[in-house]
Order: C-alpha cells, then structure tokens, then sequence
C-alpha cells in the first residue's frame, strides 16, 4: 500500500482564532467565606467548562458534591484529599475526578499553609447536605456571576469580559 504525500502544514491557511491569554495573577482572590477563596479564571460557553483557582485555610471542608463532567485538580501548595478516598494530595498532584462522582473535599488540618488547587471542570456542580438532599447546583456561569458580585462587595472590578 503506498501513502499519499504528507501535508506541508507551513502552507495551510492560519485559522482565524486568536490564542487567548491570562495572567491568575491579574485577578484577585474573592473570599466565598468558610476558608475559601476563588479566582474565575474561564467559562467557555461552547463546551461548559470552567476554570477555577480556589485558595483553601487548613481544616476547610466543602460539602459533599457531585460534577455532572470530568474534573482535574492540579495542586500548588497544600495538602487535600476526599473523606472518601485514600490519597493525600500535595504541591504538584494531579487528580482526576470522573464524571458523576460524589465527595466531599477536605483540606489537611495539619497543612499549615493555604492549600491552592487550579481545578478545570466540565459541566455542573451539585452540592449536597448532609442527609443527602440538594443544596444548590451551579455551573461555570453561575460561580462568574457570584464571583464578580462578591469581588465588588470586596472592593475590586472584576467584570465578565476580562475573563476569558
């Protein structure tokens, strides 16, 4: 069988996108209260997905949630896990949620610093109390919005367009 001529990609025309780019650095930490801070760092109205930072104090933990997609946790500096699992996450950690699965994020007593995690996550959050009835449910656009009100109640200009 013979192949056909590869494709010079140096002579195919450039799409017309543009690369977007962001600087965590540029957007401030909003406090969320019970030890957590997020950065709104992209919400792709496309796909769904959401891009967070959240900056958690030693101790701090969610309530038990469910994601609708895939999530991916990349830590920074800290240590978390989930009560219902067997790991401990640390600076340089990579997690992988699937799809659909419940947990509840704890973030180390014993971390004695900020535990920062950048998580990319597909689709929705539902948060549960503790007899297992819903809480609330959000999504990418959702978590923007609080995020932009509770950064003005906190002094800064945050608004949808600098966030891609």
């Amino acid at each position: 069988m013979e192949l056909p001529e590869p494709v010079n990609i140096t002579t195919l025309p450039e799409t017309p996108l543009e690369s977007g780019h962001l600087n965590h650095n540029d957007f401030p930490w909003v406090d969320q209260g019970w030890g957590i801070e997020v950065k709104v760092l992209q919400v792709c109205n496309v796909t769904g997905s959401w891009i967070i930072m959240n900056r958690f104090a030693p101790g701090t933990q969610l309530p038990t949630h469910r994601h609708s997609g895939v999530v991916k946790a990349y830590t920074l500096q800290g240590k978390w896990g989930y009560l219902e699992s067997n790991f401990t996450a640390t600076a340089g950690s990579i997690i992988m949620e699937p799809a659909n699965t419940a947990h509840t994020l704890k973030v180390a007593d014993d971390a004695g610093e900020p535990t920062v995690v950048f998580f990319t996550i597909e689709g929705s959050l539902v948060n549960y109390t503790e007899d297992g009835t819903i809480w609330g449910i959000s999504d990418g656009h959702t978590q923007l919005a609080e995020y932009i009100r509770l950064g003005k109640e906190q002094g800064h200009n945050i608004s949808a367009e600098s966030i891609l």
